[in-house]
């Protein structure tokens, strides 16, 4: 059996999936209250609005997957 290079260990760990999976949440969040806002309300201020206001939610309901 051929041992796994880096990135080929990276891409099947499950915390990077969680990461990835949360980085596009987060920039759906992004999308939409720049939308509203009618400018980009930048990636910082997304992050820190998302993960205060959504994360705790969107993880339980991810595990539950």
């Amino acid at each position: 059996m051929p041992e796994l290079t880096t990135d080929q260990l990276v891409a099947k760990s499950s915390l990077y999936k969680q990461f990835i999976n949360e980085r596009e949440e987060i920039l759906r969040y992004k999308w939409i209250r720049s939308e509203e806002a009618g400018h980009d309300i930048g990636f910082e201020k997304a992050l820190v609005d998302w993960t205060m206001n959504h994360r705790a939610l969107w993880r339980e309901k991810s595990l539950k997957k």
